[in-house]
């Protein structure tokens, strides 16, 4: 292999081997975290086995597991089968944990057991972005991801779902029970063994029916109207799929740095009424007065944007697009100017519709304009 650059022989002997440190470069992202998480007091963030017992196997210091898990996060890598064979292999982290290789079941065992004191690590790092001065700008862009939860969507029940299951039960032993009555036609010895058979499936369908009832009074219940067996808290939300059973995380992002402020996991399958308590918790760790929260049309609610306002947040949110008018050819109401000192409104004519009457529906007031209203196509 001439006229190629050519590497060392693996069994190549060096009189001063490399070390591991020389593996990891100044400006590796890993020696941040090796700073930060050496820099935390583990005790008072509330991680458990930060003292060591008196008796028994030594254990993995709480601090070398917290520097695997913000590793895999800053990597994307969840699985902690995943994150126990990074350790044999991958020199970034050899070098943050000292060339340790805890198993796959203790790194789960830390996330599991410690998920305050993990949130708690968020806080800290917040507010170590604070003390740098990253969030000088003070605007933070709020959305909403889902997340599957470990729930099957036959282990989730709706009222519809509910009533689709039912009527499939009930479809299934009417078709056995006109089963049973054709079979008392056939012969003798071949009816008895169908009619064992059909009695069986009948009565296992039933039983399902009677199961069916009391998991529809624990649906019953429930606030929303809503019951997942594996996974009690998660939801059923659509999605722009077929719709998962699972959560919706809400996440608060500073614009100019990227780094996520605040976070919070629901199980509301809607973003409506998510904007102020996002905005407001990103407010309280960014440490300001006053924020500016930036959120797509899914966060549009009057009653959300008045308590942003109230609380001297600046929300920019899209106006939701309800009419079907535009849809139709006709104009939609973003075509309309409201006339503030006037109190009304300019249609596309150049007419004023003025105000007319005043009415409540569902616990909103409503103002019926008059005049020239004119009717046309969007052009």
């Amino acid at each position: 292999m001439k006229r190629f650059i050519q590497g060392e022989h693996r069994t190549q002997n060096t009189l001063f081997p490399e070390t591991l440190d020389d593996y990891v470069t100044e400006c590796n992202p890993v020696r941040v975290v090796e700073v930060f998480v050496e820099g935390l007091d583990l005790r008072v963030l509330g991680f458990e086995g930060v003292k060591p017992e008196a008796t028994g196997r030594p254990a993995y210091h709480p601090s070398t597991l917290l520097k695997i898990y913000i590793y895999g996060y800053l990597n994307r890598i969840q699985s902690t089968r995943r994150l126990e064979l990074e350790t044999q292999r991958n020199v970034e982290l050899m070098w943050l944990t000292s060339r340790l290789t805890p198993d796959f079941k203790t790194i789960a065992r830390f996330r599991k057991d410690n998920g305050k004191a993990i949130r708690s690590v968020c806080r800290q790092f917040v507010e170590l972005c604070r003390q740098l001065d990253l969030f000088s700008q003070a605007i933070v862009a709020i959305d909403g991801s889902k997340f599957k939860a470990v729930n099957n969507r036959d282990k989730n029940f709706t009222s519809a779902k509910m009533e689709r299951r039912k009527q499939q039960l009930e479809d299934s032993i009417n078709r056995y029970l006109t089963a049973l009555d054709s079979a008392d036609q056939e012969e003798p010895a071949v009816a008895e063994t169908k009619t064992i058979k059909l009695k069986e499936k009948i009565a296992a369908l039933r039983q399902r029916m009677a199961e069916l009832k009391e998991l529809d009074i624990k649906m019953q219940a429930a606030p929303d109207k809503q019951l997942s067996l594996t996974d009690p808290d998660a939801r059923s939300m659509k999605t722009r799929g077929t719709g998962i059973v699972g959560y919706n995380v809400q996440t608060a992002v500073d614009t100019k740095h990227h780094l996520i402020v605040a976070h919070e996991v629901t199980n509301v399958g809607t973003d409506r009424d998510q904007l102020s308590s996002m905005a407001k918790q990103a407010r309280t760790a960014m440490g300001a007065q006053e924020i500016t929260a930036i959120a797509d049309r899914g966060y549009y609610k009057g009653e959300e944007i008045l308590a942003c306002h109230e609380a001297s947040i600046t929300a920019i949110v899209p106006k939701s697009l309800t009419s079907n008018n535009k849809a139709k050819g006709l104009y939609d109401k973003s075509k309309f100017i409201y006339v503030a000192d006037k109190d009304e409104y300019r249609c596309p004519a150049g007419q004023s519709l003025i105000k007319r009457y005043t009415s409540i529906e569902q616990g909103k007031t409503l103002y019926t304009p008059t005049g020239i209203l004119v009717v046309g196509f969007v052009r």
